[in-house]
């Protein structure tokens, strides 16, 4: 009812998934903020369909620390094929960032424009929501957003929705290509 009253429009999958999100923080022992909701169901209700997922991540190991060279690897469902990518960056978030575009280079060229971190409360545990904007070869932008209490996973999440909402939307235009 709490989602209605804001004007949200979902499905019974998206219901349940924003419910599970709710549950797994309510485990935790945190009480979920009216803003925290409308976080995640943002991140939920946003994402393109399940059917239209070209990307779906499966694991992400990120390492970082002082005189390390940030690494991440992620494991990655690419439509239909499953790769494993490694790449550096001046930090987790851009390690993680430059690993996924790796993964999905075949695919598409893109690039992040712009990327947005806020916290959503305050504490070390806060809910992170993360909004990206990334931008094909044609120069047609894409925002997306994620939120989640682990950062590196939200804009790794954000920036898959928003590849999605890419690869989706080139293959209404015009099929799905290698060259989008």
């Amino acid at each position: 009812a709490k989602l209605d009253s804001y004007g949200y429009i979902y499905s019974n999958e998206q219901l349940e998934e924003i419910l599970k999100r709710i549950k797994k923080l309510g485990d935790k022992g945190k009480s979920v903020t009216d803003i925290e909701l409308q976080a995640i169901a943002d991140d939920i209700i946003g994402r393109v369909s399940e059917e239209e997922q070209f990307l779906k991540l499966k694991e992400l190991v990120v390492i970082t620390g002082l005189n390390i060279t940030p690494t991440a690897t992620v494991r990655i469902n690419v439509g239909g094929e499953e790769k494993l990518v490694s790449d550096l960056g001046v930090g987790p978030i851009d390690a993680a960032c430059n690993a996924l575009q790796k993964a999905v280079k075949a695919f598409g060229e893109m690039s992040l424009v712009e990327y947005n971190l806020e916290a959503i409360t305050g504490g070390t545990d806060a809910l992170g929501f993360v909004t990206v904007k990334v931008k094909d070869k044609k120069d047609r932008l894409y925002t997306a957003r994620a939120a989640n209490e682990d950062i590196v996973s939200a804009s790794v999440q954000a920036l898959i929705n928003a590849v999605n909402r890419m690869l989706a939307s080139n293959k209404n235009r015009n099929g799905m290509s290698k060259n989008v």
